[in-house]
């Protein structure tokens, strides 16, 4: 059973992450050969302030 970590910066709508949940699962039945239901998958959302790119907060761009 493939278990599967999205961590993204908060701001994506339900349905985005719906859409990317689609894709992945899709892929990891393509891909690993193991049925739909077996894919699970985790979306983490972190707050801008707890993100840093090149030294500076994601907040701060």
């Amino acid at each position: 059973m493939p278990l599967i970590h999205v961590e993204l910066v908060e701001g994506r709508t339900k349905e985005q992450k719906k859409q990317l949940g689609e894709a992945i699962t899709k892929a990891a039945v393509e891909i690993v050969k193991v049925p739909a239901d077996a894919v699970k998958i985790i979306f983490v959302d972190m707050k801008k302030d707890d993100y840093m790119e090149g030294g500076i907060l994601r907040s701060e761009r």
